[in-house]
């Protein structure tokens, strides 16, 4: 049976977000296997112009890291409120990945992307 959409969170071993000192958030994903992070690179979902919306930073400044080698993706941007500032409401950056974790990521079998073998 072919696989439908499924979220990023499904995919991904593990969604994450971090601190990249105390002005720019790091977002990580790791998958489990190459075929989960095939899906997701051929999805094309995920791009700097993705990362722009969910997070609502301009696309140009967005760092975005495919790493096939180890299964991950980055992506990297500027934080909104500098670390430990008055208007900083998440000072790990911990909570950060959660809009990333809810994409959705359209299946290998609705033909948004071809097969690369």
């Amino acid at each position: 049976m072919a696989e439908t959409s499924r979220t990023l969170a499904a995919i991904a071993e593990l969604v994450r977000s971090k601190n990249a000192g105390p002005f720019w958030i790091t977002l990580d994903v790791f998958f489990a296997s190459a075929a989960d992070y095939q899906w997701v690179e051929a999805s094309g979902v995920l791009t700097r112009d993705t990362i722009g919306v969910l997070y609502r930073v301009d696309p140009a400044v967005v760092q975005l890291y495919h790493l096939p080698a180890i299964r991950v993706i980055k992506a990297s941007f500027p934080r909104p409120a500098i670390q430990g500032s008055l208007a900083d409401r998440d000072i790990h950056a911990g909570q950060q990945h959660i809009p990333l974790a809810d994409l959705t990521v359209p299946g290998p079998d609705t033909g948004h992307a071809a097969a690369h073998s």
